[in-house]
């Protein structure tokens, strides 16, 4: 068992949940309960399943949680697009979340390599 806090992918992912949040709160009123807490699931939920998988007592287990991190990175990236092609996003400030949002799923990738 490792210190999840200790992992950069962690903080990365981390990171990114507090970039998400913020401009959430700015989407419609009517989005509430519909792609704002779509967003703020899927990317807390990335961090929160590398953190599980630290907690985990081996490989296979912590590899399954990094996969679930990865599907969620996936879902995050949907949402993105979708938040930025229906107006509520800017180019830019989309560009910005994609990007940390890219590096987040490369270091799992990494990391993943690294456990099989």
């Amino acid at each position: 068992m490792q210190d999840f806090r200790s992992l950069r992918v962690w903080e990365k992912a981390h990171a990114l949940v507090m970039r998400v949040f913020p401009m959430s709160r700015r989407l419609p009123k009517d989005e509430l309960f519909g792609l704002q807490l779509t967003l703020r699931r899927v990317s807390a939920a990335i961090p929160m399943k590398i953190a599980e998988g630290c907690g985990r007592n081996n490989d296979p287990d912590f590899h399954k949680c990094l996969n679930a991190a990865m599907g969620n990175a996936a879902d995050l990236e949907d949402q993105l697009i979708l938040v930025r092609d229906l107006g509520y996003l800017p180019n830019d400030e989309y560009a910005a979340l994609n990007a940390e949002l890219v590096e987040v799923k490369k270091m799992l990738n990494v990391f993943l390599q690294r456990l099989s």
